[in-house]
């Protein structure tokens, strides 16, 4: 497999992930303001999620791109990095649909948890399996601390989901605002 069929390949799963989350927002039933501002926690899981898949997109953008072949064990990797992104919207929504309830926020920590696991996995491979440049390979160990930050972060709002939810809804929107800035030293690699 070449790489631009794997980048492809990936970028239209990430795409059908997106098309699917939109289409679990219903429209409303009436035509009033109450009646779309009852949709609020459908919207709010939706546009959470939205950045997450995004960020995604852009990291494995940046992670491919560096590639120079693709390996069996990358192609597994990133099969399960899409295996966990694609159940992203099943947890959306469920958990906007039940307001942010304890399970609702529990599976949704776990699902962002296995994601940032199977991203961990697949760039530990295309590092482990291609020469790089050094300013490569240090760009990738900052990144590491971002992504060492998130999976702390992630164990510990799975844990707050069932006594404080609000406190898990921090820190899931604290790591995204973390991956919404972008990575500098992967840019200047790119340059």
């Amino acid at each position: 497999m070449t790489k631009t069929r794997l980048e492809a390949f990936s970028d239209g799963v990430l795409a059908i992930i997106i098309t699917i989350m939109v289409l679990e927002m219903k429209v409303p039933h009436g035509s009033s303001w109450s009646d779309l501002m009852a949709l609020w926690p459908i919207f709010i899981s939706y546009a959470i999620s939205f950045a997450y898949i995004g960020i995604y997109w852009g990291n494995h953008h940046h992670l491919l791109h560096s590639m120079n072949k693709i390996t069996s064990g990358i192609m597994l990797a990133n099969l399960n990095l899409l295996f966990w992104l694609s159940l992203i919207p099943f947890a959306t929504a469920w958990m906007g649909e039940n307001h942010f309830a304890e399970n609702t926020v529990a599976l949704y920590c776990l699902m962002l948890l296995m994601c940032a696991f199977a991203y961990y996995i697949l760039q530990t491979l295309v590092v482990k399996h291609h020469l790089h440049p050094d300013e490569f390979t240090k760009a990738h160990k900052m990144q590491n601390q971002k992504g060492q930050i998130s999976l702390l972060a992630y164990t510990l709002a799975l844990l707050a989901s069932y006594f404080y939810p609000l406190i898990s809804g921090i820190l899931v929107f604290a790591v995204a605002i973390l991956w919404l800035i972008p990575d500098k030293n992967i840019e200047k690699v790119y340059k």
